[in-house]
């Protein structure tokens, strides 16, 4: 695989954003409960918890060799001033396996160390109808659960959301 370049998702990306939406099918339906809608893509990039002001927000596209292979919707000071808060980390359907989500998590660690110098935690949410795909993957990356759990709901979907944490590697002098 070529070499993995993270940025900002631009608007010329939202086709890709959307392609890669619905390379992978199964992970919308064990979210939402639905096949992917053809808005999905422009939804990930608008949504964001009320209250969270819109530059918080940030969606970004890992690349290999122009390719979008991965997306990442991070929230910056969510839920408070020194955690970023994941709410997504998606891979193309014909680059699962071959490592994309770990390098994608990798650079997205070091995007939020070296830009957003207050974060200290990462948090994230694993929903219990993806738990069976989603959890390995978490704590291979270093989250462990908080034990906190919230109901999750999404139209006639319900279900459980786990949360997990991971602290930031503290730079030395810093």
């Amino acid at each position: 695989m070529d070499e993995v370049v993270l940025r900002a998702i631009a608007p010329g990306d939202v086709d890709a954003l959307q392609e890669l939406v619905e390379s992978d099918p199964g992970y919308t339906e064990r979210i939402t409960g639905y096949p992917p809608g053809a808005s999905d893509a422009q939804s990930l990039l608008m949504m964001r918890p009320e209250g969270l002001p819109e530059e918080s927000k940030v969606v970004l596209g890992a690349f290999a060799a122009d390719r979008l292979v991965a997306v990442v919707d991070v929230l910056r000071g969510f839920p408070n001033d020194h955690t970023a808060f994941i709410g997504l980390l998606e891979v193309h359907a014909k680059y699962q396996g071959l490592g994309c989500g770990g390098t994608t998590y990798g650079l997205v660690e070091r995007y939020v160390g070296s830009t957003w110098r207050e974060i200290r935690t990462l948090r994230l949410a694993v929903v219990d109808t993806n738990a069976q795909v989603a959890t390995g993957f978490w704590e291979r990356q270093g989250f462990e659960p908080t034990g906190e759990e919230r109901p999750y709901r999404y139209d006639k979907l319900e279900s459980v959301a786990r949360l997990y944490e991971k602290p930031l590697p503290q730079e030395s002098g810093s």
